[in-house]
């Protein structure tokens, strides 16, 4: 169950690298204008906001990742890290769009969900 538990998230930590490339690097690009479905002027305005925005979704990969690299030693970070994620995706659901829910807080969800119960 811990080889499951930790797949999981390792996969929640990989959603939050792709998101840091999203918003740190590709934010003005065709995919990062086609992710969040703006156009080349609004994104040229917010770069910068999205930028740290990127920045905090690395630094939950890499607590998550820091956690699972720890073994049973890193069970604190995983829980601390899994629960930030599940709160920001339940606040982007809220503010911005549903689809925020599904893409970032369940699969968060679950992970502490596998956690509690291995």
């Amino acid at each position: 169950m811990n080889l499951v538990t930790d797949g999981v998230i390792v996969l929640v930590a990989l959603l939050h690298a792709y998101f840091l490339m999203l918003e740190m690097f590709l934010w003005d690009k065709p995919i990062g204008l086609k992710a969040f479905a703006q156009t080349r002027e609004k994104a040229a305005a917010t770069k910068v906001l999205a930028a740290n925005q990127g920045l905090y979704n690395g630094f939950l990969a890499a607590g998550l990742i820091f956690g699972v690299v720890q073994g049973a030693d890193g069970i604190a970070f995983k829980i601390f890290f899994l629960s930030c994620v599940v709160i920001a995706g339940i606040y982007g659901a809220l503010t911005f769009s549903r689809k925020i829910f599904f893409i970032q807080a369940l699969p968060a969800i679950v992970g502490l969900c596998l956690l509690t119960f291995s």
